[in-house]
């Protein structure tokens, strides 16, 4: 699996970028699917992975440090001017505001959810 880094299209649209770049879509396709071009929340952000097969988990983890990660996971992290959706993948964070990179953005509080490429049955 590879992650093709997507830059988010507005301040808003954090979560679409994610979801484009971990389930290899266009922003454009998941904001259609969603109906939604403004911030996502987490009810959104699970039933669309859980749709197109990946596995999120139920349990929100608090993180402080990059070695805590698994190696798949959608992230919540409390930014200086808002909560943000991240991703977090073999090692490295796609982040759709600050782009590639080696450790978490600036951010406070920090949450996990662990994910999963699956089959679709």
């Amino acid at each position: 699996m590879e992650i093709k880094y997507i830059h988010e299209p507005t301040e808003l649209q954090c979560g679409q970028a994610v979801l484009a770049m971990a389930l290899d879509k266009t922003v454009d396709e998941i904001i259609e699917y969603l109906g939604n071009e403004r911030e996502t929340d987490l009810k959104e952000m699970k039933s669309t992975f859980r749709k197109f097969g990946i596995y999120i988990s139920d349990e929100r983890v608090q993180v402080n440090d990059k070695s805590q990660l698994p190696g798949f996971c959608l992230l919540s992290l409390e930014t200086p001017r808002c909560w943000h959706w991240s991703l977090f993948f073999d090692g490295k964070f796609y982040d759709p505001e600050h782009g590639i990179m080696n450790d978490f953005p600036v951010s406070g509080r920090r949450y996990y959810w662990e994910l999963e490429r699956r089959q679709i049955t």
